[in-house]
């Protein structure tokens, strides 16, 4: 898991701009790995507005990776998710932001579901290394306006379309209205095999092959009752690409999300071009 996967120096190599008590200080740890573990710091820093922390933290969390589901500059609030990578499944992490006097006193908490565990100086590492590039101020205000330019450095994730499948069915059923926040700007690879190719206005679209579950010869526990279509609109360039794909045959693409639909249970993908 990325989170704890980050070295100490992180930490050391960014000055802190709290007061007297430090984030590492202010680091809690609570519940247990059975029933879900709940990291929580602090950091107070001077003339730091609940707008010009959500806008830092808006940057320093894309850059890390994380995914911004919800912001609420007034109110100095916002929800990120660490992504689900490879086994390890996502948690959501909260802050928050309160003023005292000329302090801004902004607080991360990450709440990992129950069974998934953590170490806890590795969770400090990260969530303080977040916290302590917060800036008040002129320099704060500067460093919220670039995080709107703000890119993740994490490389794409590889699905296999059978397990994406299964993945947005089972956040479908947790918020729909969440996967448009988690996934827009993202680029991914998907692998699998071609069920039909179709001309889609000016471009060609390429349907992954995914199976229903009550198709699948095995059905581990926990399945979504319904499956979610993967569709890929290939980039300019690709016409010649398209025409040698017939149905079932096995590709591998790369695009960026374009758009979900809960009701119809698709996702399109864009720009796609074939990975080797």
């Amino acid at each position: 898991m990325k989170m704890l996967a980050v070295a100490a120096l992180v930490a050391a190599a960014i000055p802190s701009a709290a007061s007297a008590t430090s984030c590492e200080e202010s680091f809690v740890k609570k519940g247990n790995g059975v029933t879900g573990l709940k990291f929580t710091a602090s950091v107070s820093v001077k003339d730091l507005t609940p707008a010009s922390a959500v806008g830092q933290m808006r940057g320093i969390a894309i850059t890390k990776g994380y995914d911004v589901l919800a912001e609420e500059p007034g109110e100095g609030s916002m929800l990120l998710e660490q992504p689900r990578t490879g086994k390890a499944r996502s948690f959501p992490i909260v802050m928050s932001t309160v003023t005292a006097g000329s302090l801004g006193v902004v607080t991360l908490e990450a709440k990992l579901p129950a069974t998934m565990f953590a170490p806890e100086d590795g969770a400090r590492t990260e969530i303080c290394s977040m916290l302590n590039q917060l800036q008040g101020g002129k320099a704060g205000l500067a460093a919220a306006g670039r995080s709107k330019g703000a890119v993740s450095t994490v490389a794409p994730v590889t699905y296999v379309a059978q397990d994406l499948s299964q993945l947005l069915s089972k956040e479908t059923q947790r918020s729909a209205e969440a996967i448009p926040l988690r996934y827009k700007g993202k680029t991914m690879i998907v692998t699998g095999t071609v069920d039909y190719v179709i001309k889609d206005g000016n471009q060609y679209r390429v349907a992954f092959k995914v199976l229903a579950p009550h198709e699948l010869a095995l059905r581990p526990p926990g399945l979504a009752d319904f499956k979610t279509d993967i569709s890929c609109l290939l980039a300019n360039g690709q016409s010649v690409f398209a025409l040698t794909l017939k149905p079932g045959k096995s590709i591998k693409l790369q695009g960026t999300y374009r758009d979900f639909d809960q009701f119809r249970h698709v996702m399109w993908l864009d720009q796609c071009r074939p990975v080797k």
